[in-house]
Parts: structure tokens; sequence; C-alpha cells
């Protein structure tokens, strides 16, 4: 016997619709690309995503076909995020901060149709255009005035003037939930990088999930930053939390140093935030120098990276600002796991509830999780036995856009998707990553996790970044070395920060040395490049070697 319920899709149409509808008078604001501060309301974007439908709709694309953005966070963008997959196609969101060939490789294996970009990244264009044969169409994000006279990009259309000649009245097409509606590749640290085609189904369950009290917690009450970059997996889908809650949205555009983020929250009361711990580090680095203070902002979401404890306690203790760690990646569109408390850990003291909060979190409603040792066994969840994670839900990644299915699959015959993380779990379901598996140290048949050097390292006040790698030993395998930026004007030794270890980890653990580095290596979407570091270190060799 089925039930008696009215079928009707899960598409992203809808949340747009229920925005307009019920939240039509919230804002979104942006700092556009030209430098002033653009608002308007959800009533505003519905219209003009109609008009982006009816100019692909001019262009005559089929259903399916790819529309890819190269643009920072704004409405223009936010426009695209909703009128290119509510038509039926698939919005391609491309990382302007990728190597240029590596662009050109993911433009043409996804075969877009249409390239959006914004005119920070017109010299980009202009260098790859060539050679994408697939696109037919280029469009920059720009008023029509704004058009270079002579791009050398055949066609080149201006945003405004591309949908300015298109109606903002749109009969959104019904379709097969399960149709694809955005894509999103990897940053490709390891071989060529591979597409995650994501769903309307799997998007607007993502959205209901993010948007829960015990993920993110978003509700209309609410004025949102997402520092996280819209070209990074959806903006972690807040996009389109917003649209479901009728959230205020604020995107800070191009400027993404600590003082315009700051300024930017100030002006418009954001309550929630969600970026890496390095776009952080810049924003409390900016505060601390300046004796600031936040007025509206209660609470944030770190992911991309492990997010150090000083960082947390930084938050907390200085700005009464409530950390939320999380963990996700680009196969999980992303939200896996946020690290919201449990009842029964409200009254437990300070330290004890930083144990909890350092962790990566619980699993969301629609994320099951294990951890498998190296004979694919499932380990125990008492927070110490580790082990390869897997995950399984209708928002994880089934098989890679012209790729490999990837799933390993259980006794039952379910697939679970290897996360390429090593972590633990604990028995209130607290999972914590340990390390990459590609990051792990392995020193005389111990497992080291570089996460717990860094994080110390990263909790003395003179250090800005800190970076663990192993380095080949002839007895012991591997010993660890920690790469480290000081802060502006701080003054701190090798053996400064190796005795500060002292009593923090085993002493075993102790790495081998210290390199003052001036930089360390960030990859597209802010995380550490381990693997750029241990290129910039070719040649080191361990004291005493």
């Amino acid at each position: 016997m089925l039930g008696l319920m009215q079928n009707q899709p899960l598409l992203i149409s809808m949340l747009l619709d229920f925005a307009e509808r019920h939240h039509g008078d919230a804002e979104i604001v942006s700092r556009r690309v030209e430098g002033d501060i653009h608002r308007y309301t959800y009533k505003d974007l519905a219209a003009r995503a109609k008009q982006v439908a009816n100019a692909l709709d001019a262009l005559g694309l089929q259903g399916g076909d790819r529309v890819a953005s190269l643009a920072w966070n704004g409405y223009r963008h936010m426009e695209l995020y909703f009128g290119v997959p509510g038509s039926g196609r698939v919005l391609h969101t491309l990382n302007p901060r990728l190597h240029p060939d590596q662009m050109v490789w993911i433009i043409n294996h996804a075969e877009d149709k249409v390239v959006c970009f914004d005119m920070t990244f017109l010299p980009l264009v202009q260098a790859t255009h060539a050679k994408c044969p697939t696109v037919k169409t280029w469009v920059a994000l720009c008023d029509a005035d704004k058009l270079p006279a002579d791009s050398g990009i055949p066609g080149l259309q201006s945003y405004e003037a591309w949908i300015g000649a298109q109606k903002a009245d749109y009969a959104w097409p019904q379709f097969d939930e399960n149709t694809a509606a955005a894509m999103c590749y990897t940053s490709g640290t390891t071989g060529n990088p591979k597409g995650a085609l994501y769903s309307h189904r799997s998007v607007v369950l993502h959205a209901y999930g993010g948007a829960l009290p015990d993920a993110m917690g978003i509700s209309a009450r609410d004025a949102i930053l997402p520092v996280v970059p819209m070209f990074h997996v959806n903006a972690w889908g807040l996009p389109y939390v917003a649209a479901l809650t009728g959230a205020k949205v604020v995107y800070p555009g191009p400027a993404m140093d600590g003082k315009s983020i700051y300024e930017l929250m100030e002006a418009e009361k954001v309550t929630f935030a969600a970026g890496v711990p390095t776009i952080w580090q810049m924003l409390l680095t900016h505060m601390q120098s300046n004796g600031l203070k936040f007025s509206s902002l209660n609470r944030t979401v770190i992911g991309g990276s492990a997010c150090p404890p000083a960082m947390i306690d930084t938050f907390r203790d200085e700005f009464g600002v409530d950390v939320l760690h999380a963990w996700g990646m680009t196969e999980t569109s992303p939200l896996g796991t946020v690290g919201t408390l449990k009842n029964k850990h409200l009254k437990l003291p300070k330290e004890q509830q930083l144990a909890i909060r350092l962790k990566q979190g619980r699993a969301v409603f629609g994320v099951d999780m294990k951890i498998v040792g190296d004979d694919g066994k499932d380990q125990p969840w008492d927070g110490k036995a580790y082990g390869d994670l897997l995950v399984r839900g209708p928002w994880i990644m089934d098989t890679y856009f012209k790729g490999q299915c990837p799933l390993i699959k259980d006794e039952q015959g379910r697939g679970w998707f290897p996360t390429g993380d090593v972590a633990t779990i604990d028995a209130d379901g607290f999972m914590q990553i340990t390390d990459r598996s590609k990051d792990v140290i392995k020193s005389g048949g111990e497992w080291i996790s570089s996460i717990d050097i860094e994080n110390v390292a990263m909790a003395h006040p003179a250090v800005a970044m800190a970076a663990c790698i192993g380095m080949p030993h002839p007895k012991w395998d591997e010993r660890p070395i920690v790469a480290v930026v000081k802060k502006p004007g701080a003054d701190v030794t090798r053996e400064d920060l190796l005795k500060f270890y002292e009593g923090k980890i085993a002493k075993w653990q102790i790495p081998d040395d210290v390199v003052f580095v001036e930089a360390i290596p960030l990859g597209a979407t802010g995380k550490m490049l381990k693997t750029k570091l241990r290129e910039d270190l070719k040649g080191y060799k361990l004291p005493g070697l």
C-alpha cells in the first residue's frame, strides 16, 4: 500500500519560490567587484533568476547542458545558483584559484557551453578561452558600460545586457528530482580533478539538513555571511539554506581581508558566518590588533581543515562567539558532521567541553558513517580506535562525473564512500579526524597525528600558522617536523617551540625540528598544501643525519 500524499519532486526552484513568497522582503547584501555595496531582496532575486533562465532558453541550451561560473560571492552569482538549475541546466562552479591549465582541463571535461565570470578574472579568461572549444558564450558579470572595448574574447556579452533583454516572468519546469543540478570539481592535488555531480534532490535535502538546529541552526532571524567561496561546494550549501529559511544573506565579494570582513559584519549585523581557519585567523589578527569586538556575531562554522584549539578559545573567551567545528568534502555536498554539543555535555567543565568541540562533530541526519581497519572490519566507537572513515547518504556522491565509482560495498551490498580521512568516533557519535590518510606520519610503526602537532604550535602566542609533515628517517621510517610562520614582530626560536611541546604530547611525538618559513602554501580552497610544502623543503635533512 502506498501513502496518499502529493507527489511533488524536490527541486531547487521550490526553494526560490518559497523565499520569494514568504520572505520576499528579506535582504541580500553584496560587496561588489566594483567596490560598492549592493542590496536587494529575495523578490528581486527571483525576478532576475527568471531572466537568467529566459536568457539560457534564448541560447537554445538543452536540459543538462553545463553553465559555468567563475565568480566571487555576490548577488549575480546567487542568481546563477537558482536560474541555471531551476531551468533544468547544470551550474558548474569553477575555482579561479586553480592553475590555468587545470581550469582549461576542467572546462573541457565538463563540456561547459556558457561561462559567466567576474571582471576580476578577465585576464584568466583571456589567457584560456581559445583552448575551450565547447564554450559558445562568454558573459562578463558587469554592466554594459563596464565591458572592455576590445577584450579579445569573441562575442563577449555583459551580464546585465544579457539578462536585461529578457522577461522577469518564467514558469519553472517540473522534472525528475534526481536530475543533475550542480557540479563541482575536486581541487585535484593528486592527478586530474574529479567532478561531483549533485542532483536537485540531494541539494534540497542537504539544505534541510544544514538548517537543522543541531547542524548550522539557520533561521529567518539570522543574517549569514558565507566567507566560504561560492565556488567551493556551493558555499557549503548556504545560499540554498538561506532561501529555505528566509535568512538575510551578506556576501563579501572579492574583499576577503580581515578588515573588510569585519566592517561588513558590523554594518550588516551578521549573526552567523562560515569559513576556513586561514580566513578567520586574518579576521582575529585584525580585531586583536585594533581592540575591536563583535556587536552581533554569535556563532561561526569552521571547516575545510582542523580548527586549532587556540582559535576556538579566542572566539569564545575574547569575542563571545560560539565555534561549530564541521567536516565535509566536495563528494559529500559537503556537510557531513557538525560539532554541536548534546544536552548532557552542557554541564561539563569548560576544558571537557573544549575537548568535544575540537572534534569534527556528529553526523547530520542523512549521513551515516563508520570507521574500518586495514582488514575492512568496523572499528569500535570508543574514541580511541582509529580507522578509515567511510560515509553514505542521500547527498553523498555515488560516482564521479565521467569517472569511476569509488564506493566500497559492505556485506549487505550497500555502498560507502571512502573519504581518505583517518578518524576516531566516540560513544556519543562524535567523529574526530586524526589525519588525512596521505598525511599520517608513521614513526617506528606508530602513527603520529600531524593535526595534533599543528594544534600545539598554533597555541603558541608567536605562531601565526603551522604545518606538520613527515621526513624520511633511516631508523624510524619518518619523523615529524613543523613548518612555522611567525606573527608579525614576534620573536621565537626553534628551541622555544620544541620546549613548548613538553608535557602537551608524548615525548616521542614531539617534532624533531622547527623550520621557519615566510608562508605556508595554500590550496585553492584555503587548505594547507602539504604536497607543495614538501616540494619547497626538498633537500631538507633532519638534524643529526
